[in-house]
């Protein structure tokens, strides 16, 4: 009896020992010890600042440290974008980007000042936004089929809206033009706010715009919806017919979104960030509020979405070489 006391005696105190002994050698979870920057390239008030502000409110109560959302914009999204990818890799400034910032840059400008992929770290892939036509109001086009014919009837007057050069809606609408025959004048703006305003003002004709940037001005009759990019029609939208639907095939687009961190990020800042910010994109509460404004949640995790952005970036990179577009300053 007493050599099987001893025997157990010896075997709990050797497992409490390797307890203490992996205890003392596991990674610390790491954890902010100063607020946390959270840069988005664009001006205050487009869907991409407002899906980073949700996001930025739920990590400042699961960090424990204040998420500050900082808007940079300018260069078609590089000029707050640089500043990520120079800033000092230690898990306290991050990025929430999207195909334009960390995709069509690449080949759209001819000197972003970083490399997409180089030169940062994927934390999670958020999801996408689908892409709708919107005319002016007095825009006499009810369908995109109208829009084809007045754009064919006088190549070059009519002019469309983009959140910037390289951006998914300059590149979604340059491979619609490609597709339909159509020849319509590029007009730039430094985000989606400034965009939607001129054209419920009549200033552009029309956007191939993201579904959260418009949605309100179309429930509000300021602006009116021709199409939908997507395969199928959207449920916010009923009424909205496809472009497939109305004969254009090959023309579809979305953008995608994620969350970064410059790429030297420790990889326990990085393990961090990206478990959070899945975790409140999974919440019932963040899905709520997003899909209230159009926004798909596609969750990817670091892993996953390298090889997604890698073949993104060659296949839009394929599309301005077919429609002939040249890298801006």
């Amino acid at each position: 009896m007493n050599r099987l006391v001893s025997l157990l005696v010896g075997t709990a105190l050797a497992a409490a020992a390797g307890s203490s002994l992996q205890a003392q050698t596991a990674a610390p979870v790491w954890a902010p010890t100063k607020p946390i920057r959270m840069i988005v390239a664009y001006p205050a008030g487009g869907p991409t600042d407002v899906i980073a502000r949700v996001v930025a409110q739920d990590l400042s109560a699961s960090l424990g440290q204040q998420v500050i959302v900082e808007n940079i914009a300018g260069a078609a999204g590089a000029l707050g974008t640089r500043q990520v990818a120079k800033a000092e890799p230690d898990g306290h400034t991050i990025t929430f980007g999207n195909n334009q910032t960390h995709g069509n840059n690449m080949f759209m400008l001819k000197d972003p000042g970083y490399d997409a992929v180089k030169d940062f770290a994927p934390l999670a892939g958020s999801g996408a936004f689908e892409h709708v036509f919107v005319v002016r109001n007095t825009l006499p086009a009810q369908s995109i089929n109208d829009v084809i014919k007045l754009a064919k009837e006088k190549p070059g007057t009519l002019n469309y809206g983009s959140t910037g050069i390289g951006s998914g809606s300059h590149l979604s609408t340059e491979l619609f033009m490609a597709k339909t025959g159509t020849q319509m004048t590029h007009v730039p703006y430094r985000g989606a706010a400034p965009l939607v305003q001129d054209l419920v003002g009549g200033q552009i004709d029309i956007a191939n715009s993201t579904l959260p940037s418009v949605i309100e001005q179309i429930k509000a009759g300021q602006v009116r919806a021709v199409a939908i990019g997507s395969p199928q029609r959207n449920p916010k939208l009923p009424d909205v017919p496809t472009l497939r639907e109305q004969g254009i095939m090959g023309a579809d687009a979305n953008s995608w979104t994620a969350f970064f961190a410059p790429a030297a990020t420790p990889k326990p800042a990085i393990d961090r960030l990206s478990s959070e910010i899945i975790k409140s994109l999974k919440k019932p509460e963040t899905v709520a509020a997003l899909d209230k404004i159009g926004f798909t949640i596609d969750l990817r995790t670091p892993d996953q979405f390298r090889p997604y952005q890698i073949e993104e970036i060659q296949v839009w990179s394929n599309v301005a070489k077919q429609a002939g577009i040249k890298p801006g300053e």
